[in-house]
Formats: structure tokens, C-alpha cells, sequence
């Protein structure tokens, strides 16, 4: 059986219908409805198999499972040269949250000095979910030990009306309000309503962010 057949076969119609509601951006026919930890295992046991390499170099997939086991197989790729060849192949065709959001591999989290150039490269694309990942990833892999205040300008300094590069610049900065208080929070007032706002609600939303960080917070957004 092939690949896209193994898919359908795990397929779970209930399922699918709730999908359907959380990526309405995407042709429902594209969603078979495969949960989550069957796409996992299917990549697990695909993964160092010859015709897991064949369905990387055949792009564009149908189904939105296709794209997330794609982004699955890409995630455990341990060569961080060949992992950047396939993201790089593989972001154009990227066209929902859930995908981008799913496409984080581990080999990244040794190797940030070469992937930084990269995140910067994505964050400056025209490709909506190209830029909404690069920011994922500086937000997974650069605000802890290796965190630089000029990255937060980064994020702020990109502005594009696209609505999941807005919720991702919001989820970045309230995780750094989060992580990074001191260096943070003096940009929050400076940032467009939209962004601020949203900003504030997820940091107020998240158990990470003390009490009286949320309340300086809420003081922001009552000012004029």
C-alpha cells in the first residue's frame, strides 16, 4: 500500500469534521481526518525507509495529512544541512497553522548558530507561513541562554497584515514577557493596537507571567 493509501485507511470521519473547524482556510476534501499520534507513528516507522525519501521529493501533497507527515519525517532528520534543504523545499507548500506549528526539528536545537542565519532569511520572506515560521523557531530556540534583545526588534520590525504572522508575533512576545520581562516589556506600548493587544491578552492568558507583570500589562492597554 502507499503512503497516501495507509492515510485513508487510518482515517476517522468524526475526526476529520473537527479539523474541518480548526483549518478553515483549508478544501475539507483535504482533510482525511488521521489523528495525530497514528501520523506520528506512520512517520516513526517511515522515516529511515527508502520511500519515506520518495514522498519528500513529491510535492505538492493532496491531504493536509500528507503535508503534517511531511513535516513529521522532516522533523526527525538528524544532518542539519539536509534538514535546511527540506524545509527549504517544503515551505512553499506549507498552507495552514497547524502544519507550519507541527514543522520543528530536533536538530535545530544543536546547532543554532548555523540555523539563525536561516530564521532570519525565513522571517523576510513573502511566504505567510514561511515568515510564521521563522518566528516559531526563534522563539523555540532563542529566548533562553541564547537570547538577544535585538531579536525581539526583529519580530517587532515585520509588518504584514497576515493574520497567523500577527498571532505568531503575539505568541513570540508574550513568551518573551515570559522569559525576557526587562527586555520586553519597554516595547509593548510602541507596538500596533492590533499586535499590542493580542500581545497582552496571551501574555495574560499564560501561568508563566507573574501577577503583577499582568497587571502592569492591563495598565498599558487602559492607556490612551
Amino acid at each position: 500500500m502507499n503512503i497516501t493509501g495507509e492515510l485513508y485507511a487510518l482515517r476517522d470521519e468524526r475526526y476529520a469534521d473537527f479539523q474541518r473547524r480548526l483549518l478553515p482556510t483549508l478544501p475539507s476534501e483535504s482533510i482525511a481526518g488521521v489523528r495525530t499520534p497514528a501520523l506520528k507513528a506512520l512517520a516513526k516507522r517511515l522515516c529511515h525507509e527508502p520511500e519515506a525519501d520518495a514522498f519528500l521529493a513529491t510535492l505538492p501533497h493532496c491531504l493536509f495529512e500528507e503535508n503534517q507527515l511531511h513535516a513529521f519525517l522532516i522533523s526527525a532528520e538528524r544532518d542539519i544541512d539536509h534538514c535546511i534543504v527540506l524545509v527549504d523545499a517544503f515551505l512553499p507548500y506549507v498552507d495552514n497553522w497547524a502544519t507550519c506549528d507541527q514543522l520543528s526539528p530536533r536538530v535545530f536545537a544543536k546547532n543554532h548558530a548555523a540555523l539563525l542565519p536561516h530564521i532570519r532569511r525565513w522571517m523576510a520572506a513573502q511566504h505567510e507561513y514561511t515568515v510564521r515560521f521563522g518566528i516559531g523557531m526563534l522563539q523555540r530556540h532563542f529566548l533562553d541562554d541564547d537570547f538577544q534583545p535585538e531579536y525581539l526588534d526583529s519580530v517587532v520590525a515585520i509588518h504584514r497584515d497576515e493574520y497567523y504572522i500577527t498571532m505568531m508575533q503575539a505568541w513570540y512576545l508574550a513568551t518573551a514577557l515570559a522569559k525576557q520581562w526587562d527586555a520586553s516589556i519597554p516595547l509593548i506600548a510602541g507596538l500596533p493596537e492590533p499586535l499590542r493587544r493580542k500581545t497582552i491578552q496571551k501574555a495574560c492568558e499564560s501561568f508563566r507571567v507573574s501577577d503583577d507583570h499582568k497587571r502592569q500589562l492591563r495598565e498599558i492597554n487602559r492607556q490612551p
